[in-house]
């Protein structure tokens, strides 16, 4: 069954190249060469709610995309979830298999920034459940 899009690609994608851009260290600076350089100032945290609840929300929906099924619960609060990975459906209260974390460590995990093991040693992200590890489906963008 295909995912039910509630975020255009294009929208999602630009959320996403957002958060990647306010997340990087790199600056474009003038130089000699017109090259982007490395800056020394931390990144911005500066992202509209908006734009990251849009960016959170279109790689809950990759993801439910790639690995559709219904046993594994993935929730990003306060801006959303997705069901997905192939197995048991659960159909009342609490699902056996649950991932839970903020927006920025599942941005940085769907990204690429941070790898799956990291998250879960770091304590930024909580799995319970026998199918709760999605590194195989990570990166999405």
């Amino acid at each position: 069954m295909a995912v039910r899009r509630r975020i255009a690609h294009d929208d999602g994608r630009a959320a996403v190249a957002s958060w990647r851009a306010a997340r990087s260290g790199d600056v474009a600076r003038p130089t000699d060469q017109s090259a982007v350089v490395r800056s020394e100032t931390p990144p911005r945290a500066d992202l509209p709610r908006q734009t990251l609840a849009t960016a959170v929300r279109y790689l809950l929906e990759e993801l439910a995309d790639r690995a559709p099924g219904n046993s594994v619960e993935v929730r990003v609060p306060p801006f959303g979830v997705a069901q997905c990975v192939e197995g048991p459906r659960h159909t009342r209260g609490t699902p056996p298999n649950v991932v839970e974390t903020d927006a920025e460590t599942w941005l940085a995990l769907a990204t690429g920034r941070l790898a799956w093991p990291d998250a879960l040693t770091s304590g930024r992200l909580n799995a319970s459940g026998i199918r709760t590890d999605l590194s195989e489906f990570l990166p999405l963008a």
